[in-house]
Order: C-alpha cells, then sequence, then structure tokens
C-alpha cells in the first residue's frame, strides 16, 4: 500500500516544483527525498516524475497520483484532528484561502482561534475566487472566503458571513466633498486604481459603472490592495474599496472615505468548504469562529 509519507513528498515536488526546495521544506537530505520517489513510482508501476536536468513537472500519470494524494492526506489529516478533538484539544494548521477584499476580515480570526485552540495554526493565503475554488477541489485549501454571487459545484458548501459594501478612498485634494456620500459617477470621473480585471472585485466595479453607462479609465490597476492604498496616500489617485477595509483606515491614512452609492451595492462574501462527512473539526471551529466574527 502506497505510504502516506511518500504522498507527502510528492505534494511537496508539486508545490515547490524543486526537488531540493521540496526535501528542505520536508526535512529530508535530496538524496533520501529522490529515492522514496522512485520507489513510489516503483510501487506504481509508472513514471509520475518528468525528469531532466531539473524538475519540468508531473507526467499525466503523476497528476491523478497527485489528485489522489491531496484527498488521502486531508482525510488522514482530518483522522488526527478528530482523534485530538476526543481528546479534548485541536492542533495542526488550517489553510483560508482569502479574497484580498476579505484579508481585513481574515485578520480578526487567528485571535478568536487562540483563545479556545491555542495549537491550531491558521494560515491565510490571498487568492482570487477562483484560485480559492480550485484550491478547494484540489485540497490545497481547507476553507475559502470569497464571493458567493456565483453558482457553486454541488461539492461546496457556502456559509453566508456578511455583505461587502463599496466606498471611495481618496486623498483630500481629489475627493468630491470632505464628508457624507459619493456617487458612483462622481468616482468614475476621478484618475482611478482599481484591482486588475481578472479579480472578482474588479469586475463587480466594472459591472457598476456599465450598468450606469460610465467609463472610467483608470490610471493604475494592481493586484494587491496594498499599492492601491498607497497610491491614494501618495495623492494622485482615488481607489474603491469595500467598507469593512475602509472603516478606521482611511482616517489614519489621511484618506477621505466616502461610502459609494446611487445606487448602493452589496455583495455577499462567505465561507467555501468541500461537503465532507465527517468534516475536519479544524473547518468546523474556523466557521463557527468566522460567523461569530461577523455579527
Amino acid at each position: 500500500m502506497t505510504n502516506l509519507r511518500d504522498l507527502q513528498l510528492l505534494a511537496a515536488l508539486a508545490r515547490h516544483r524543486h526537488f531540493a526546495r521540496a526535501a528542505e521544506a520536508c526535512g529530508i537530505s535530496q538524496p533520501a527525498f529522490s529515492a522514496r520517489i522512485r520507489n513510489l513510482e516503483a510501487e506504481l508501476g509508472t513514471p509520475v516524475v518528468q525528469r531532466g536536468n531539473r524538475f519540468i513537472g508531473l507526467t499525466r500519470e503523476g497528476e491523478v497520483v497527485l489528485k489522489w494524494a491531496g484527498r488521502l492526506l486531508a482525510e488522514a489529516e482530518g483522522l488526527r484532528q478528530e482523534i485530538e478533538a476526543l481528546k479534548g484539544s485541536l492542533s495542526g494548521q488550517v489553510t483560508l484561502g482569502c479574497v484580498p477584499t476579505a484579508l481585513s476580515f481574515a485578520a480578526g480570526l487567528p485571535a478568536r482561534l487562540r483563545e479556545g485552540h491555542p495549537g491550531l495554526v491558521l494560515r491565510i493565503v490571498s487568492a482570487s475566487s477562483s484560485q480559492i475554488l480550485r484550491g478547494l477541489e484540489e485540497f490545497g485549501f481547507d476553507i475559502g472566503l470569497s464571493y458567493l454571487d456565483q453558482p457553486f459545484p454541488a461539492t461546496i458548501r457556502a456559509t453566508p458571513l456578511y455583505p461587502e459594501r463599496y466606498v471611495l478612498l481618496a486623498p483630500p485634494a481629489l475627493a468630491p466633498r470632505p464628508q457624507g456620500r459619493a456617487s458612483w459617477a462622481e468616482a468614475a470621473a476621478l484618475p482611478l486604481c482599481l484591482l486588475s480585471s481578472n479579480m472578482r472585485n474588479r469586475m463587480i466595479v466594472d459591472e457598476v459603472f456599465a450598468s450606469l453607462g460610465l467609463t472610467p479609465a483608470p490610471v493604475t490597476e494592481t493586484n494587491a490592495l496594498t499599492v492601491a492604498l498607497a497610491q491614494a496616500v501618495g495623492g494622485g489617485v482615488a481607489t474603491i474599496v469595500p467598507e469593512r477595509l475602509a472603516t478606521g483606515l482611511g482616517a489614519g491614512l489621511g484618506l477621505v472615505m466616502l461610502p459609494l452609492d446611487s445606487p448602493v451595492v452589496e455583495k455577499p462574501i462567505g465561507l467555501l468548504s468541500l461537503l465532507r462527512d465527517p468534516e475536519p473539526p479544524a473547518v468546523t471551529v474556523l466557521r463557527a469562529e468566522a460567523l461569530l466574527l461577523a455579527k
């Protein structure tokens, strides 16, 4: 029977795409790492790695093995967690894939987890909504924090948390007014720094502008909200961000925060996870804490 440790090594190799780095991450020497991968291939009776002077990728058979490895490793981790939970403790790591606009919400989760489960480490990975869905299906993410305004496969469980609303953040010299609200039309007239067009938040913003017959011309695009905020602080552009992210932050950065209306737009944000029975205890715990945080 295939050894779970060998499957862990294969998963590490697929993740790092480099034998030496994968071996280091797994805490063994490169010769020993390579030997175990070869043993796995011998056991399965097929090559799983394309070899050259360096790592090239997995074979077609290797991709199939990797898919099953993710499932088997996830189930083994769920078993370990459930036994620990029965003993009154829970430890290990749970990986949360999070859309950039929800990172401010995710930042409140680690402290809540430490209160009841100090041995449980939350790993937060910024990812697009499509990357989160793929990561869940491939067992790269244990749970996701993403937009819920789309259909999901029957294998995905969606848990609503809060509505995402949008505000204009602008340096005082560019803001339509120092306080109150702003319209989307007023935002469209400003030099804007927006997220990249392949990101769900940007798609939402573009959909609103298009529905109003507006065609703003962003002067900067980025896949990182920190870059958009830095651009606004620099004084040359305004940006559109979620209200949760901007609350308490715009004033600290010297920016004017104006909620956007005409229309007021809300998009649901929530948790995504694979439907699994039994569900890993760490996922159950994280969902419960996220629901409490969202109240």
